[in-house]
């Protein structure tokens, strides 16, 4: 077999696995947007939709796996390549976590159901995911134009994300303190709040995993973590 069969068998196994990186990425973006939809207007048709949709996601991440796996084994890509492979498998985890969380937000629908609604939360956690759905969006986007410079700004964009999530916390506080009736819906927002946070650390990665890609290096500096919450074992715990 010559050298320039064997590179376009593999450019051909890239393309495929480029497709599923992409089907992965868009049934992901939409669990976002379904699981805080749901949340908003206490859908629970939508929310059960969400978790059946995540066994999908699941096999779409197992198929990456083995696909990578297979490629590595029968091509042998070395250098650039090599960092192509590694990064779908990095940025296909990341995607099946962040379906893993939007699943968490549509299992806690059912028991928010049964609670008072807390005045304009479901709308916030909706925006916020709104938010942390553009940006895996543009991470998708970056990565597929090997654009290092939209990649940068996902990452810069998690720290508006950060600063939502620090506003819920504060307002949740505060209804806990007005009335003790308060207290357990606000700890199911809590948590719901602290996944999508999650989610938005997670689309993070995959931006640095297409920086990584393009330029052979991580970003030249940790990014700065602005939830305050993060540092505190007790509230960590109780997320």
């Amino acid at each position: 077999m010559n050298q320039e069969h064997i590179a376009s068998a593999f450019d051909r196994d890239l393309e495929g696995i480029q497709a599923r990186i992409m089907k992965m990425g868009g049934l992901v973006e939409q669990a976002i947007l379904d699981s805080a939809q749901a949340l908003e207007t206490r859908d629970q048709e939508l929310a059960d939709k969400v978790r059946a949709n995540d066994k999908t996601i699941d096999e779409l991440e197992d198929l990456l796996n083995e696909e990578a796996a297979r490629v590595i084994a029968l091509r042998a890509p070395t250098a650039v390549d090599l960092r192509v492979i590694l990064s779908v498998m990095r940025i296909s985890a990341n995607l099946e976590r962040i379906g893993d969380l939007a699943k968490n937000l549509a299992k806690r629908n059912a028991v928010l159901m049964t609670m008072p609604a807390i005045s304009g939360a479901s709308s916030q956690l909706r925006r916020m995911s709104r938010d942390v759905q553009i940006m895996l969006k543009d991470a998708l986007d970056a990565y597929i134009q090997r654009d290092d410079a939209l990649a940068r700004d996902v990452i810069e964009r998690d720290i508006d994300v950060d600063q939502m999530y620090n506003t819920l916390f504060r307002e949740f506080l505060t209804f806990m303190l007005e009335d003790p009736r308060n207290i357990t819906p606000c700890m199911h927002l809590h948590f719901i709040a602290k996944n999508v946070e999650r989610m938005g650390d997670h689309v993070t990665s995959v931006a640095e995993q297409v920086v990584f890609l393009v330029t052979g290096e991580k970003p030249d500096e940790p990014r700065k973590k602005e939830d305050v919450t993060s540092s505190d074992a007790g509230l960590s715990a109780s997320s």
